[in-house]
């Protein structure tokens, strides 16, 4: 990909302003703070669309023209956002038809954000003309450096009006092109729900239902409402590009979210971007994981963290302040898992609303005697002085856990077997397992070329889709471990059972047969048995949940229930299959059978951390040309020793050579160059 922009070769600081919200008197105020904090991006105008456009046919632009030449005045850029997250007061009451229905099938008011229904034609002819005027008014601006499309979509809900329902049997029509393969696909003959003509087809709403009746109706409306948003963001980007076709476009996707199918949405994006708000508390490997997901959207490429504040968030049940140098340490993680921007929400502290009490650069105070401020400032100044020395430098990871936004709604749209089930906790829980030996995950789809890894992991594949059977298959007979889980290989990409046995299409590659499912309530565990230790995973694990009762084909067992009916059945296989090994995980098991299992695997490969594990501290990599980026995080609210294997390294924070081991306070940071003698 390159930077993201030629204009600005280094690490983008900086964030939401909002000079609309304030009088213009203050505005050059606010650019000497921002300057001293040490910032070179400022995106605007978010929200601003009332402002820019107060009527159908009147335009508003000039305040705007003032505030970029300002910020260019002052030597920083803009990352110039389209302000239709929200549309004016006067399109939802001349235009109704523009509000969105929610699934208890009520029309919305104007209000909120995102309130929108996104198959509106009128919504979609006002946003993308307002993208228009304002890439052709501004394409020439030395201040404009990226774009910014909307805000957050779909985090005020999907849209269940009638012309959705209306859109909705047109992208059936073209997906599948007949009622008797949408009633195949949809097993519609259960319950008699036959359709004989397509207006016979309804929307999954809380109005017929709850939308588990028919699940492959419900995840065809997940995908038709992730496309249709999709839509609205490249009748925007299009009418962007043609007049800065040069000049990169992207939109915050809303954290990690089953809404969206992200995957398909990279490939319309320039460069990946979102926001992080993590809770207060929340696990580093955890957060880790979702920067892991957004850099995985485009193969790698360094992403944009395009949100995060500076300090408390405003819509959590306890919005706890950030404590000192955590904001420094989760800004300095993003960089480490492959961001090449740092900027927040927001640069001043709304008076007004529900945001008032969201952190920002600016409190409200009005001036840079806060910790805050002086936390921000002293970040900005190490990144100026970083300059663009890990910019465009990549991640190289030789382990991955396959992803799938459709598995994730089928998994949690499925009726059974427990409702305890949850897609992401599963792939957490393996991440977490890597995050503790240091080792680089990378983040991919399941049809996606896997040969350049020695490991890959797919917890919980319970939808296979059209050619990724045969991709894993083909992915371990040339040498490759791969590893799954309980409820894997249900289903078909129309959430249809795949008939002759489970785990269906992976049966070859896994060497077994799953018979039952046993489904666990929270009170009640079972055992893993491990009576000939494989490396580290010996001795007697918990496990719960989910519990497959499966006979052995191919496969040779590892370990076996110790409880139970089934005790002694297998839930631990491993089978050979080529050059390569597939292993099976039958249960839920405990953390620590996760650990010592993917330990083992790793080590059968000679996959590693940069340096031996100190818990509580994250270290991760970023390549570019012949230089390694070594980040090392300390969590812990203590200080800790790192043991450097001997080698010599130059901290690049405060460009002090370090030799033999690091000592980190708590919350430090440090990023080591390592000395080629």
């Amino acid at each position: 990909m390159g930077v993201i922009s030629e204009k600005l070769p280094k690490i983008f600081y900086g964030g939401d302003y909002n000079p609309d919200q304030w009088p213009e008197e203050m505005w050059n105020e606010d650019m000497r703070l921002f300057k001293k904090a040490g910032a070179n991006i400022v995106t605007l105008p978010v929200f601003s669309w009332a402002k820019l456009q107060p009527s159908e046919d009147t335009y508003h632009f000039e305040w705007l023209d003032k505030v970029l030449d300002l910020v260019a005045k002052n030597g920083m850029y803009v990352c110039l956002a389209t302000p239709t997250a929200a549309q004016p007061a006067w399109m939802s009451l001349k235009y109704p038809e523009v509000l969105r229905t929610d699934e208890d099938g009520r029309k919305r008011t104007q209000g909120k954000r995102l309130n929108y229904c996104p198959n509106s034609s009128v919504y979609r002819k006002f946003s993308a003309g307002m993208a228009g005027k304002m890439a052709e008014r501004y394409k020439d601006h030395p201040a404009l450096a990226v774009w910014h499309i909307s805000n957050e979509y779909v985090e005020g809900g999907y849209c269940y009006c009638d012309n959705c329902a209306k859109e909705f049997r047109m992208w059936l029509q073209k997906k599948y092109g007949s009622l008797e393969e949408l009633n195949r696909v949809w097993n519609m003959s259960f319950w008699g729900h036959t359709v004989y003509s397509w207006e016979e087809v309804v929307v999954p709403s809380n109005l017929n239902g709850d939308n588990r009746c028919f699940q492959g109706m419900s995840l065809d409306y997940y995908r038709f409402m992730s496309d249709s948003l999709l839509e609205c963001y490249r009748n925007e980007y299009d009418a962007i590009k043609v007049h800065t076709p040069h000049i990169t476009i992207t939109t915050n996707i809303w954290t990690v979210c089953k809404r969206l199918n992200l995957f398909d949405w990279a490939e319309h994006m320039d460069v990946a971007a979102w926001d992080n708000y993590p809770q207060m508390g929340e696990a580093f490997y955890n957060i880790s994981l979702r920067h892991d997901v957004i850099r995985g959207l485009k193969k790698g490429e360094p992403f944009m963290l395009m949100e995060q504040t500076p300090s408390q968030q405003n819509w959590q049940d306890y919005n706890s302040l950030k404590r000192p140098g955590v904001m420094r340490l989760w800004s300095y993680q993003a960089l480490a898992h492959g961001s090449d921007t740092v900027m927040f929400f927001q640069l001043r502290r709304s008076f007004g609303a529900c945001e008032k009490y969201h952190g920002a650069l600016i409190a409200h105070a009005g001036h840079e005697n806060t910790r805050v401020f002086r936390e921000c400032a002293e970040l900005g100044a190490e990144l100026n002085r970083l300059g663009d020395k890990i910019l465009d430098s990549k991640c190289d990871s030789k382990v991955a856990i396959m992803m799938d936004f459709d598995n994730w709604n089928a998994v949690e749209l499925s009726s059974g077997p427990s409702i305890a089930l949850k897609y992401l906790p599963q792939i957490e829980k393996y991440y977490r397992a890597l995050s503790t030996f240091n080792i680089s995950v990378d983040i991919v789809r399941p049809d996606w070329d896997i040969s350049k890894y020695n490991l890959v992991i797919a917890p919980v594949l319970y939808m296979i889709k059209p050619n990724v059977a045969g991709n894993i298959e083909q992915f371990v007979k040339n040498g490759g471990i791969f590893l799954t889980t309980f409820f894997s290989g249900i289903v078909n990409e129309n959430d249809l059972v795949t008939l002759g046995g489970y785990p269906g299409q992976l049966r070859k590659v896994l060497g077994i047969w799953v018979e039952e499912i046993d489904a666990l309530p929270p009170e009640m565990k079972n055992s893993i048995i491990v009576n000939n230790p494989i490396g580290k995973v010996d001795g007697e694990y918990e496990c719960g949940m989910l519990c497959d009762l499966l006979h052995l084909e191919a496969a040779r067992a590892l370990a076996v229930y110790g409880k139970d009916f089934y005790a002694g059945m297998p839930v631990l296989t491993e089978n050979i299959l080529g050059k390569g090994r597939a292993y099976y995980v039958a249960s839920d098991p405990e953390q620590r059978f996760v650990n010592d299992l993917l330990k083992y695997l790793c080590d059968s490969k000679g996959i590693k951390g940069p340096f031996e594990p100190t818990e509580g501290v994250e270290v991760t990599q970023r390549f570019k040309d012949n230089m390694i980026f070594t980040f090392v995080l300390n969590h812990n609210t203590y200080s800790v020793s790192v043991d450097l294997n001997g080698k010599e390294f130059r901290e690049l924070l405060t460009g002090k050579n370090i030799s033999n081991s690091l000592i980190l306070e708590q919350k430090g940071v440090a990023i080591l160059l390592e000395l080629f003698v």
